[in-house]
């Protein structure tokens, strides 16, 4: 189906303007399809999105910093992510030894078990995508960092 056909728009002010809205109802639906899975995990794709962050720390503490910095949606409120899945026993809240004011965070046992019983979702994500062929995957991520300035080799 098009854009056109899912939004019922038949014009737009110009190519430029249909992108950018296809871009955004794109996003939301991929955010929708991912919400589907976390929904029976009680937790949202910001916070999974913290808890893989903190999995790819290797066991090594995060600052809140860092989870910011790293977060796909940097408009999130990361502090109040970390205390939701604290109050869910995902993840810790240690305080550093050597400067109180700074706080480590960790992730549980129960933090890695969800995510290990999430991972599925990496092989899910072909799916979503099966409409594509490699190549056109490829194209579209290096077409999505040029768009955003940060071309990479993929």
């Amino acid at each position: 189906m098009s854009l056109e056909d899912d939004i019922l728009q038949a014009n737009f002010k110009s190519p430029q303007q249909k992108l950018a809205i296809n871009l955004l109802f794109t996003s939301s639906w991929l955010n929708g399809h991912y919400a589907e899975h976390f929904k029976n995990q009680d937790i949202t794709i910001h916070q999974f999105n913290v808890l893989r962050i903190l999995r790819g720390q290797n066991n090594e503490p995060a600052t809140l910093k860092l989870i910011k910095e790293r977060m796909l949606d940097r408009m999130s409120d990361a502090s109040r992510i970390v205390d939701k899945l604290v109050a869910k026993n995902y993840v810790m809240r240690k305080q550093c030894p050597d400067d109180r004011r700074s706080v480590s965070i960790l992730l549980t046992e129960k933090g890695a078990e969800l995510l290990k019983k999430l991972d599925y979702l990496d092989d899910a994500s072909k799916e979503v995508f099966h409409r594509l062929n490699d190549a056109q995957v490829k194209a579209l991520n290096e077409l999505l960092d040029e768009l955003r300035g940060s071309k990479k080799a993929g």
